[in-house]
């Protein structure tokens, strides 16, 4: 049976988004063997993309039929050591193809027509990211199109409860000015790779609620603290809500149990998770940085402080972070195992000629310590 010749596009707002908002609302997100979530993006459907400098989304079409999506977001970075080496990169994401229609070269086609689109805007290098053990993804990137293992960081999710966290009185925090925080990012983690060289916008961004720092009580801020720590926070729950398909069995009886526990003996202080089946909103904390001894203490007293900000919300069910595979500071932040993704998996391709030498210089550079995570591309 014939479908027709499969068209790809660019999104039309008045004709394609009542369609591409159904037809994300059957996709899931993740691998359906462990959990996977669906996305609510509450009738906005380039809302994960909208606050990146340049953006574009595509549809596949076979006939009258919507069988895939995919967008894809450009902006400029730091490569290696700044300031001389920056690079114009473009970033994947959002890409879904009907299970009705898989295995037809949809996804293959979508991502093309996306890498025409970075040419065109004198991209150097396109970059994606999965999970490790998505194999379909890897498949098609890696075997496919040639894309290179690039960072395996770690995605931490963190559940919110109503009990307020504790926080030690023998620290003090401060919420920082946005020109501070600007200017302590570009000192620490300008060096990093793929730090975005507008960090000023995303600091300013309405979804940024912030940036804080703590250091020991006692000492001074401006007096540079023997340790120190700071972290921003995005609400993503203001762009898309997430819904939670399957769960674990284990994780299913504790949410249960745990809180019937708590209305029968509420003097039993066991964690309860919130419901996920419904959808719920999220808080993404980006931009951790730390020094000093005892900075790993102040990297989870500031958790704690966020997610006491977390509770004041009625929609914000969990807290999610992205840290390097390789930055300590994921011993000291707060995390599900159950909930959370030890390897997420980033890709990369040189869309460049003479960008495709200094690609294995890039992908064979051990990762440091930090990692920004640009917090328009969750």
């Amino acid at each position: 049976m014939g479908y027709g010749e499969l068209i790809v596009r660019s999104y039309d707002p008045q004709y394609d988004r009542t369609r591409v908002e159904d037809f994300e609302r059957k996709c899931e997100v993740g691998p359906a063997k462990r959990v996977f979530l669906f996305t609510d993006t509450l009738g906005d459907p380039i809302c994960r993309i909208r606050n990146s400098p340049i953006y574009k989304m595509l549809v596949a079409e076979l006939g009258n039929q919507l069988v895939g999506v995919i967008q894809g977001s450009i902006k400029l970075v730091t490569v290696h050591k700044p300031p001389n080496d920056l690079a114009k990169v473009g970033y994947i994401l959002g890409l879904r193809v009907s299970s009705l229609y898989r295995r037809r070269g949809i996804g293959s086609s979508l991502v093309i027509k996306l890498e025409e689109w970075f040419i065109a805007n004198d991209v150097d290098y396109a970059y994606m990211a999965t999970e490790k053990d998505n194999k379909a993804s890897v498949k098609l990137f890696v075997d496919r199109l040639s894309y290179v293992k690039f960072q395996t960081p770690t995605i931490l999710v963190n559940p919110v409860s109503h009990r307020m966290s504790r926080i030690s009185s023998n620290v003090e925090l401060a919420k920082l000015k946005v020109e501070e925080a600007e200017a302590i990012y570009r000192k620490f983690m300008s060096s990093t790779e793929f730090f975005p060289i507008d960090i000023g916008n995303i600091l300013r961004n309405k979804l940024s609620l912030g940036t804080w720092a703590a250091y020991p009580r006692g000492e001074s801020w401006g007096g540079v603290p023997s340790s120190w720590a700071m972290l921003s926070v995005w609400n993503s729950g203001e762009l898309f809500k997430l819904r939670l398909g399957n769960a674990p069995l284990s994780c299913l009886m504790y949410t249960k149990s745990s809180r019937l526990i708590e209305k029968l003996v509420p003097c039993v202080k066991l964690p309860c998770i919130p419901d996920f089946f419904r959808p719920f909103g999220f808080y993404f904390i980006y931009g951790v940085y730390r020094g000093g001894p005892l900075s790993g203490k102040l990297v989870r007293t500031l958790c704690r402080f966020v997610h006491n900000m977390a509770s004041k919300s009625k929609d914000c069910k969990v807290i999610v972070t992205e840290v390097g595979g390789s930055d300590t500071s994921r011993l000291h932040i707060p995390h599900w195992k159950s909930l959370s993704c030890p390897e997420d998996l980033w890709c990369i391709k040189a869309l460049k000629n003479e960008k495709k030498n200094s690609l294995h210089e890039l992908t064979k550079t051990p990762p440091t310590r930090a990692l920004f995570v640009d917090p328009r591309e969750v």
